[in-house]
């Protein structure tokens, strides 16, 4: 794995209306990492990922992106980001969404259509991809929608709660989809998600999050074993037992 880091957060606070998001998050993400941000709802998952995304700044401490603050030209297209709520245009099939998407990025030219082939491609949706998106299933949307994320070959990946929702087959080629992305390309991947389960074989880190803090962070397997736990989530509880 390379040592070179891809997205760094250095005593990131963040609030909203006087209620603390993110207070005081330090963390490193490595080029090739898949790293998970694990939490329950309200534990600063999601702030955290938009201000990598550049999508808002933190009250104070510093976010970059290869080295670059995030929200800066540079960074911004060194990022792919898909939203926990991420939606396509009904009207259109899953491969329309696509071609649209590439063309507001690389204009009307043959980029455009090349990359939008990587993302039918990358959707492993078949025939498909040629369904209006409004009879699409909502397995089948949420592939699209990453697809359109992966397309662009960003050498950062932030996927906001990317299985939310999905039945166990979709949820399984979602992340193998992400894990193929990631070897391929040395991407950098860091997913949020409060489903403790799934993310033990898919990722190289995860770090537990607690009302805005980071409470614990390592290999799964070494987490687990660290507090005697059966899983993830056990070991979770057991965490926050001892604060």
């Amino acid at each position: 794995m390379s040592t070179t880091t891809a997205l760094k957060f250095e005593e990131v606070k963040k609030s909203f209306s006087g209620r603390v998001a993110v207070n005081g998050i330090t963390l490193e993400v490595k080029v090739g990492e898949i790293v998970a941000l694990l939490g329950p709802n309200g534990s600063g998952k999601t702030t955290s990922l938009r201000m990598a995304a550049g999508l808002m700044k933190p009250d104070s401490g510093r976010v970059t992106v290869f080295g670059e603050p995030a929200g800066s030209e540079k960074a911004k297209r060194s990022v792919g980001y898909l939203p926990e709520d991420a939606g396509l245009y009904d009207r259109l099939t899953g491969w329309e969404n696509l071609l649209f998407y590439a063309m507001v990025l690389f204009g009307i030219n043959k980029k455009a259509r090349e990359t939008a082939e990587l993302g039918a491609k990358l959707s492993g949706l078949g025939k498909d991809i040629h369904r209006p998106a409004g009879v699409m299933s909502k397995g089948m949307k949420r592939r699209v929608a990453l697809a359109r994320t992966l397309m662009i070959g960003a050498p950062l990946l932030l996927l906001d709660e990317p299985t939310s929702g999905l039945d166990v087959f979709s949820a399984v080629e979602v992340r193998n989809t992400v894990k193929e992305y990631s070897i391929r390309t040395g991407a950098a991947v860091v997913i949020s998600s409060h489903n403790m389960l799934e993310v033990e074989r898919l990722c190289d880190r995860v770090v537990l999050m607690h009302h805005g803090k980071i409470v614990e962070q390592g290999k799964p397997r070494e987490i687990i074993e660290k507090y005697g736990a059966g899983d993830l989530e056990e070991a979770f509880v057991e965490i926050i037992k001892r604060r």
